[in-house]
């Protein structure tokens, strides 16, 4: 009998894989003894494994060269950094190791890329694309850091005011973008994004607003599909569309040289998990290249804006199973010693579900269980794994302690969940360490922050007001 958690693993997935193996009966992760961090760090633990990102900024990079190489495609690859994904310093600074850009997206994110090029970690020839809804204080930013010096600053026009406040605050000549209001599914609530302009205003848009304008120079053509980046006929749809767009465009317009297919590349959420990046890229690059040679005009360069594949795929959470409690006579609840509100609130909030393994006890037999947090909230549950509808864990053994990890989740849980402030039931933030390898390969980990305290929590509350 396959009784075993490690059996039922090997006879659902292909297994091991890249970035999973084991050590005997425990999980490493790119070669990281989880157990080992367990041990010196506790749990809950957060951690980033900082090298991931590097790689994955690496190999979008030669698929984008592939593409362009196979298709003779005579253009330029930029990559750009989603910056909402995670704002934090140590993803930044792996991140632009790279050579790579910046998107942002809000007023405090232009702080952010001062201070980024105050300590040379970009320049002057870094493109910082400005995405979003501009309120004062972001149109303000924005004009703040092109009247310094920095020209490849380019806002991307969401709507038809953010021209004049930009021009308004900005001294001279400056390079702009507009955004499409692509189509969203049809299964969506709504038909049109609230983002961008329509697609048959954009050319009227550009001749009233933009052609005799001599302070402007539009540069850019921006998309993005909200549903990502996918082999589906909506998402093939959408791009024609918008490659049309760009043709018309760019007859009108000279200036105007780059396309950016903004961001949606998938990661890894299942250890079923398949996807054709090279294909994907191949065909994205092939549909441009074929539509601007039938209008002759010239190829655009390439933008893309990757978030969620840039940092999620360092990022992972491991916890320990406290209890278990026999709710009735089929449901088994493992309680770990976090919250999923408040470490993982997309598993609650979009039912977002990561990659989810033993850390420890392979070798164990396994059982069925749900998984609950700490919170007194009922939705404070993850209940199903993908492609396995259900959760299948070593038994639970109180001698024996079991430790579980996500993984895969470096993006937008730690400013979603709301790092350093208040959590539902007041739940403490996990101690997260950062985990990187020296020249040699030798893995070496620092804390990033300690578990927030009963001080940390009672004085945002305002219980140490001073006297």
């Amino acid at each position: 009998m396959n009784t075993k958690y490690s059996d039922l693993i090997n006879q659902t997935y292909y297994f091991p894989q890249e970035e999973f193996k084991l050590n005997k009966d425990n999980l490493q992760f790119h070669n990281i003894d989880l157990m080992k961090l367990v041990e010196e760090y506790g749990t809950p633990l957060k951690f980033t494994y900082l090298p991931q990102i590097s790689n994955n900024i690496k190999k979008a990079k030669s698929w984008f060269r592939n593409a362009m190489e196979k298709n003779n495609y005579d253009g330029k690859y930029y990559y750009c950094y989603c910056t909402k994904s995670s704002h934090f310093e140590y993803i930044m600074n792996e991140a632009f190791k790279n050579k790579i850009h910046v998107e942002t997206s809000s007023a405090f994110d232009i702080n952010i890329v001062e201070n980024l090029l105050e300590n040379g970690k970009i320049n002057k020839n870094t493109f910082v694309i400005c995405n979003g809804f501009k309120r004062d204080q972001y149109i303000t930013n924005i004009a703040r850091l092109i009247n310094n010096g920095h020209k490849n600053t380019m806002p991307i026009i969401d709507n038809y005011e953010e021209l004049d406040l930009l021009q308004k605050e900005i001294k001279g000549k400056f390079k702009i973008g507009i955004r499409i209001a692509a189509e969203e599914e049809p299964k969506f609530e709504f038909y049109t994004s609230r983002l961008g302009i329509g697609y048959k205003n954009i050319v009227s848009f550009y001749k009233k607003q933009i052609q005799e304008n001599e302070n402007l120079e539009l540069k850019m053509l921006h998309f993005f599909i909200n549903t990502g980046i996918n082999d589906t006929a909506y998402y093939w749809n959408e791009l024609v569309k918008c490659i049309k767009v760009y043709i018309a465009l760019k007859k009108e317009c000279p200036t105007l040289d780059g396309l950016n297919i903004g961001g949606g590349f998938p990661i890894k959420n299942s250890l079923a998990f398949e996807y054709d990046y090279q294909y994907m890229i191949d065909e994205i690059i092939n549909q441009i290249k074929i539509a601007c040679d039938e209008a002759e005009v010239d190829v655009p360069d390439i933008f893309t804006e990757f978030g969620s594949f840039t940092v999620g795929e360092s990022g992972g959470a491991i916890y320990q199973i406290l209890y278990q409690k026999q709710q009735n006579d089929r449901e088994k609840w493992n309680m770990i010693d976090s919250s999923f509100i408040t470490t993982l609130p997309d598993t609650w909030a979009i039912n977002k579900r990561f990659i989810m393994l033993a850390v420890n006890r392979w070798n164990d037999t396994y059982e069925r269980v749900l998984l609950g947090g700490l919170t007194c909230d009922s939705d404070d549950y993850y209940n199903s794994e993908q492609n396995m509808n259900a959760i299948y864990l070593p038994k639970y053994n109180k001698e024996k302690p079991l430790y579980i990890g996500f993984f895969n989740t470096g993006a937008y849980q730690e400013t979603i969940g709301g790092y350093g402030g208040l959590h539902h039931c007041l739940i403490p933030q996990p101690k997260h360490i950062l985990i990187d390898r020296d020249e040699n390969g030798i893995v070496a980990t620092e804390v990033f922050s300690e578990q927030q305290t009963s001080d940390d929590v009672l004085k945002i509350l305002g219980y140490h007001k001073k006297q």
